[in-house]
């Protein structure tokens, strides 16, 4: 069956978007505040080797946040609507031409299957090391997958290659957190 799967950079904006839907306009200037010290928070943290990373995740919520600060600024508009944005409109018509571009394309190539959605989420996975001493910092690594088990089950393959980076040893993954979209929130 043909697939298409949302990246992660789309779901950061659909996410911030639905986020600010009926927030006035000093609401989404603190979410735009907030996500700039998220950003720099994610500058000071040491980088993951993989993407998305939370570097990534922070920098686009935070481009999307003060893109409807600057529209809401322009259109002198008090509560945001994604209705009435026309970027959001935009975006959205693009993709759907991408469903419809790929779904022609793989209909062809597979007899007219349906093409499925798969609703992917990016999950952030720490671990540490088994034989670490106390205090010493988790990896992070942001994976996308469609559920939390998948979410795990990619990580532990990802730690247990013979030519990771991670093989100095066995590790235990302690977390496994929903990031994008929002938890709660259905995408």
């Amino acid at each position: 069956m043909p697939v298409y799967e949302y990246h992660p950079d789309e779901l950061a904006r659909v996410s911030v978007v639905r986020r600010a839907s009926g927030l006035t306009f000093s609401e989404v200037e603190e979410q735009r505040r907030a996500a700039q010290d998220r950003e720099d928070r994610a500058l000071a943290a040491p980088q993951e080797p993989r993407k998305p990373t939370e570097l990534d995740i922070a920098v686009c919520q935070r481009v999307e946040w003060a893109r409807i600060e600057q529209f809401m600024r322009e259109q002198r508009v008090a509560v945001y609507s994604p209705n009435e944005d026309p970027r959001v409109a935009r975006r959205e018509e693009r993709r759907a031409q991408r469903m419809a571009t790929e779904a022609g394309c793989s209909e062809q190539a597979d007899a007219c299957l349906p093409v499925e959605v798969l609703r992917y989420r990016v999950y952030r996975v720490t671990a540490r090391q088994a034989t670490a001493p106390a205090g010493e910092e988790a990896l992070v690594r942001h994976i996308f997958a469609a559920s939390a088990g998948a979410a795990v089950e990619h990580a532990q393959r990802m730690f247990d290659r013979h030519s990771s980076t991670c093989q100095d040893g066995e590790y235990r993954i302690n977390s496994v957190e929903q990031v994008l979209p929002e938890p709660g929130e259905f995408f």
